[in-house]
């Protein structure tokens, strides 16, 4: 059974990544270590844990969340490597899930995500009450019946809590560090995948729990890193990505889409950033809700009719417009 390392990117959020270390603290099976990539100047004040933690300094502007990926993976040791976010707190059995699951075959493991609404971690870390109030994301598909299933959709991959064996990444060659700013390299991660022929699953279990923190969606404050990002997917690949973001920032007049690549037309204002703001009660922000306010949908559409209705809209993004 591999020996697994986990790893986790972090700049701010000190209370969140205590939480992670703490949640790490509580597993059935600890990991052979936690590696810290720390995308600020200062280290953090991190609580004990029966396992090494290390941080490292990653350097660059911005975000650089795909070089920060690859960083902590290349100081870390196991024969495996676990992905949380930041914001994440992992549930007690998320290694020992994690290390089941890479024993029963080659291939990239996503677990599942609970999110929290605000507050819910205010009397410190108590499952049991995070399981009553956690939700599921209305865009995120649940956990499989079985112990784990193929993904036959690569743009389902999501970075926020995963698990690959060491010699999968290798292969694979981690993430592309062209990728800067907010958006992208988890698509093209999980594309790489595919055409490498490594399998990427859903897997039951291995939770990890979302910490409420305010967000946007779509991401209105990163509009340019999107584009480029966006435009640097379609390089690789002949399409872009992120299409529904990009619909959605079309559907709301800050960008356009010409014969020459995307353009933004304006700054967003304040009316922007409140529309895409997530609300007070909602533990997750969500692009949909913000496309249905846009588009006056009716709430009682079926879902898969609306799922087909914007999958259409959204699809004209995936390439410049025609001359």
């Amino acid at each position: 059974m591999p020996d697994l390392s986990t790893l986790t990117l972090a700049a701010g959020r000190a209370d969140h990544l205590r939480n992670l270390v703490l949640g790490l603290a509580r597993q059935r099976l600890m990991p052979r270590e936690l590696v810290v990539g720390v995308m600020q100047d200062d280290l953090y004040d991190l609580p004990e844990a029966p396992f090494p933690v290390r941080q490292i300094r990653v350097g660059g502007e911005g975000m650089p969340l795909a070089a920060a990926r690859n960083r902590a993976a290349a100081e870390a040791r196991g024969s495996a490597l676990v992905f949380l976010d930041v914001d994440c707190i992992p549930h007690p059995e998320l290694v020992l899930d994690y290390t089941r699951h890479l024993a029963g075959g080659p291939g990239l493991y996503m677990g599942e995500v609970a999110y929290l609404p605000g507050g819910a971690t205010d009397g410190g870390i108590d499952y049991e009450a995070f399981d009553r109030v956690a939700q599921r994301h209305s865009d995120r598909r649940g956990p499989p019946e079985g112990p784990t299933e193929i993904c036959e959709d690569y743009r389902c991959f999501w970075s926020l809590n995963f698990a690959i064996s060491r010699a999968d990444w290798d292969r694979a060659g981690g993430f592309d560090e062209r990728y800067t700013g907010y958006g992208g390299e988890d698509t093209d991660f999980g594309r790489t995948l595919v055409e490498l022929g490594i399998p990427i699953h859903w897997a039951r279990g291995a939770r990890a729990y979302h910490q409420y923190h305010l967000h946007f969606m779509p991401p209105v404050h990163h509009i340019p890193s999107v584009i480029r990002n966006a435009e640097l997917f379609a390089s690789k690949w002949g399409h872009r990505t992120m299409e529904h973001w990009l619909h959605a920032f079309r559907r709301m007049g800050l960008i356009e889409n010409t014969a020459h690549g995307l353009r933004q037309i304006r700054e967003p204002d304040a009316a922007d950033i409140a529309l895409c703001r997530q609300q007070a009660h909602q533990p997750y922000a969500s692009t949909r809700r913000v496309l249905d306010l846009l588009d006056g949908t009716d709430p009682k559409m079926p879902w898969r009719e609306r799922h087909a209705q914007i999958e259409k809209a959204q699809s004209t993004m995936l390439l410049p417009a025609a001359e």
